[in-house]
């Protein structure tokens, strides 16, 4: 089948596949540094701690910013459209002989990002990094000791500063997410106190001035993780009261929640009561993961919530994962041509109808609608989508990355 064919048969059912293609040139997703060095980063040596694990051992992982950025070229030749490289703190750059601890980090560490961005055409998103270091043994912003709080404190505060910088640099506002893994492995006895003064760090992190039409700062909650399986302090339930409280941007990453429950169906009801909702796209396996990103049910229904709600210009999207176990210039590659695909797939839906029929109590031609558009030809609109904006098709990509493999990867 063509594309002037599927177009036709899409017609058919009220929908635009130019009109779909074109909203997906616009759409900017970021993504991920760290896929490529597995969270390892430029500022400390030793093992990832703070509930950060990584799996495998596949060849070529890039060790230093030169390979990083070589490597995100290569992915970014691979993906259709324009968009953002999301970093993490622990990503500067530092002159020979030169280092700062991450509270005294500034934007001068990261201008040779600024640079890499403004050649390749993409924006900058930006991530506090409070895990991996001397300091973030248990608790940062929620530790009982006030230096300890008041280093991570300083670094929130850096990053800021770092991400309106991005902002200034870039003439796009930059995304700037907090997380800490703070919480404890058993039954703890006070749940209240770490809560109470993990709330007056980010209040003073806040106090700090900024523009918050070039820095959206977003906080991102989870169920448990990694030493911390019985409390953690940043729940779902604190973040959200407090980002409502605080008029911030609450974050959903959707390896983040109970195995039943589902961040596709969370999406319009934070809607309702937030300007802007941010997320983290991951593939949870029982617990979070962060697997490469699929093309699948609940990529699906989480990319369907947005566009049937008219908010791709509300939802911030970012992808999450890290996987060594295969070639990580494929990793980013599938996962992000697999949220775009995500987003086509709920462009090509009759939304309207399906609605009107959930509205009319028509439950048997919405069944019968939705399981009809499931075989729709959404792969020829998408090999369109791909010839429009340069890159290869499905097809066509991975061949290139095994030629980069050979060429690049193995010799490192």
């Amino acid at each position: 089948m063509s594309y002037i064919d599927a177009k036709t048969k899409y017609a058919k059912l009220g929908v635009d596949t130019d009109k779909a293609i074109e909203t997906l040139k616009n759409l900017s997703i970021s993504m991920h540094c760290w896929q490529g060095d597995d969270v390892v980063g430029f500022d400390t040596e030793g093992d990832l701690t703070g509930g950060i694990q990584t799996t495998g051992n596949y060849p070529g992982r890039a060790t230093n910013p030169e390979e990083l950025m070589q490597d995100i070229e290569k992915a970014l030749s691979l993906i259709p459209g324009a968009h953002k490289i999301n970093l993490h703190a622990c990503y500067p750059i530092f002159e020979e002989g030169e280092w700062a601890d991450r509270d005294a980090l500034e934007p001068k560490h990261f201008k040779k990002w600024v640079d890499f961005a403004k050649k390749n055409g993409v924006g900058l998103d930006f991530n506090p990094t409070c895990f991996s270091h001397p300091k973030a043994d248990g608790m940062t912003l929620s530790h009982p000791e006030k230096e300890i709080r008041d280093f991570w404190i300083r670094h929130c505060i850096a990053c800021i500063k770092i991400s309106e910088y991005f902002a200034d640099e870039l003439g796009r506002p930059t995304v700037m997410n907090i997380w800490v893994p703070d919480g404890l492995k058993d039954i703890p006895a006070d749940r209240l106190a770490p809560r109470a003064r993990l709330k007056d760090s980010l209040d003073k992190i806040f106090a700090t001035d900024y523009d918050r039409n070039k820095v959206i700062v977003t906080l991102e909650s989870k169920v448990f993780g990694i030493g911390v399986e019985s409390y953690t302090v940043g729940s779902s339930e604190f973040y959200i009261s407090y980002s409502a409280k605080n008029n911030i941007t609450p974050l959903m990453d959707n390896g983040h929640y109970h195995p039943t429950e589902f961040v596709s169906d969370k999406i319009s009801s934070m809607l309702l009561f937030n300007d802007k909702v941010a997320l983290h796209v991951s593939r949870p396996v029982r617990w979070d993961s962060d697997h490469v990103v699929l093309f699948d049910d609940e990529t699906r229904e989480i990319m369907k919530e947005i566009v049937r709600n008219n908010a791709l210009d509300r939802v911030l999207i970012a992808l999450d994962y890290f996987d060594a176990s295969i070639n990580r210039v494929a990793a980013w590659v599938i996962g992000m041509r697999n949220a775009q695909k995500a987003v086509l797939y709920a462009l090509l839906s009759p939304n309207a109808d399906l609605a009107k029929m959930q509205d009319d109590r028509d439950f048997t031609s919405l069944m019968a609608l939705q399981e009809q558009v499931k075989t729709y030809p959404l792969g020829e609109v998408w090999d369109e989508f791909c010839k429009q904006t340069g890159v290869p098709a499905d097809d066509e990509w991975l061949s290139i990355v095994r030629d980069y493999e050979k060429e690049v990867l193995l010799k490192r």
